[in-house]
């Protein structure tokens, strides 16, 4: 059974998720619960515009959040989640892209670059927190608008070579 927690995310309250929120693939096999307090409370978690996030959410930008993975619990009742072994990332490690062999929801990323911590795709939440950064913003399409108050970077968003882009 999907999550029922779809639709207009302006009609989830915020306060709401004071202390957790879940959300689940569209076949509702994988449920993922982010147990971090104050979730909205400032920006949290990227939108990434590099080629390999946008392939796996199907958008022209993926929203993201790094997040400890003690804060992150898992369940998949049906086990369906599986992975692919992207190679062709800029820094030469492999990322596993966790996603829903049912019905193809991503669900995290994993890499070496940030051990103890998982990316969670957020489209699968009932709301997102406005992001903290953007990364790869070399890589944005010409009519893509800005986000207010939300720094650019022209590729890694964090790190040791973060670089804001010129406005």
């Amino acid at each position: 059974m999907p999550n029922q927690l779809t639709g207009d995310p302006k009609q989830q309250d915020v306060s709401k998720f004071a202390d957790s929120m879940s959300g689940s693939c569209l076949c509702g096999s994988i449920t993922v619960t982010l147990k971090e307090k104050g979730l909205f409370d400032k920006p949290r978690g990227h939108l990434c515009y590099c080629a390999n996030c946008r392939k796996v959410a199907g958008s022209y930008v993926a929203s993201n959040l790094l997040i400890s993975e003690d804060d992150v619990q898992i369940d998949d009742r049906n086990g369906t989640l599986t992975y692919y072994e992207d190679t062709a990332s800029m820094s030469g490690n492999s990322v596993f892209r966790y996603f829903c062999k049912k019905d193809g929801n991503p669900v995290k990323s994993e890499t070496k670059l940030y051990p103890g911590k998982v990316v969670i795709k957020m489209g699968m939440m009932p709301r997102i927190p406005k992001p903290e950064a953007e990364g790869f913003g070399l890589h944005k399409h010409p009519w893509q608008g800005k986000n207010e108050g939300v720094p650019v970077y022209k590729i890694k968003w964090a790190g040791p070579d973060k670089e804001e882009m010129d406005e």
